[in-house]
């Protein structure tokens, strides 16, 4: 869905952080080696990060969430990179500012606005909304870097947040003229713009393998949500999660913040940024199916129009605009 998510998780360099295929059965050998499977594995579970947003509704409170996915990867990526994060730890410590300002963005913004925005928007529209950072990346970079915008790229870019206007609308134009919109469709917006700028600065990243980066500001990313759980529990909006929203941590720690982690860089590895990224146009395709087959949420004619919409923008601009 984005060129870049190309950077949830970062792609600069093949990285030589990754599973020896040879220690591993035939098929996950062979799994391993087809860039396409990886990518179709990699999009399905970022679909379903929308679907566990939803679930964790009245399951684990969003800064409960947040704190202890970050908490989690923090205590296991170092163990399986101690290594590299030695090798490569004065980079870190040079940048820790410039990397501390993309994990508060990409990962403690954007992870924390999308779990607001569930309780009172469905996993469809947050699948479809997402939709939108592509579009947004190319406006982030014209200012960021003055990268051109051609003429299709731009109406590439009126005819997705059309479609996002159709999604937080619900189809109806009177919403869209009187302004009067769910909650957390907004949220999910300004989340989508808080990862479009991770995306934009972290094409300045330091010269670190991708997962040692990942690691850095994945720490980053946890000190800077402990205060805001410290708050949560302090205004009395914790409570202990149940046995599903243990679950859907479990889920969110194992499955977005590592698992798709690896899958995503070893497709880049074998086909490069620029075929990978172009999958990434299937997490809103992901997000809805999923939404329906298992929580059940009704797909409505706006999503469909809203979906052919948001695709369409991202075809034109990346595509037919190049």
């Amino acid at each position: 869905m984005r060129k870049a998510m190309a950077d949830d998780m970062p792609s600069r360099q093949a990285d030589n952080v990754h599973p020896d295929p040879m220690a591993t059965p035939s098929l996950a050998r062979r799994l391993w080696g087809n860039a396409y499977l990886l990518m179709i594995l990699t999009t399905l579970i970022w679909g379903g990060n929308a679907v566990a947003s939803r679930m964790a509704v009245g399951n684990i409170t969003p800064m409960a969430l947040t704190s202890l996915r970050w908490v989690a990867v923090c205590m296991l990526m170092p163990l399986l990179i101690r290594r590299d994060l030695v090798t490569y730890w004065p980079q870190i410590r040079e940048r820790w500012r410039f990397i501390a300002l993309l994990g508060i963005a990409g990962f403690t913004g954007f992870n924390t606005l999308m779990y607001l925005a569930a309780y009172s928007t469905s996993a469809i529209n947050i699948g479809i909304l997402q939709g939108s950072i592509p579009v947004i990346v190319l406006v982030g970079a014209f200012f960021a870097y003055r990268i051109p915008i051609t003429g299709m790229q731009a109406l590439g870019v009126v005819v997705t947040l059309l479609g996002v206007a159709v999604t937080a609308s619900r189809g109806d134009i009177e919403v869209l003229t009187g302004f009067r919109f769910v909650p957390g469709d907004l949220l999910m917006i300004l989340a989508c713009v808080f990862y479009a700028s991770y995306t934009v600065g972290v094409r300045n990243r330091p010269a670190v393998p991708a997962l040692v980066f990942f690691t850095a500001a994945a720490g980053f990313a946890c000190l800077f949500s402990l205060p805001l759980f410290a708050a949560e529990i302090a205004l009395g909006a914790f409570h202990w999660p149940t046995a599903t929203g243990w679950g859907v941590l479990a889920f969110t720690v194992i499955m977005p913040s590592i698992v798709s982690q690896l899958t995503f860089m070893r497709a880049i590895e074998l086909i490069g940024p620029g075929r990978a990224g172009l999958f990434v146009n299937l997490v809103p395709v992901f997000a809805p199916l999923l939404a329906v087959l298992i929580l059940g949420e009704p797909f409505g004619l706006y999503h469909a129009v809203a979906l052919v919409l948001v695709l369409g923008g991202i075809f034109i601009a990346e595509r037919l605009g190049r």
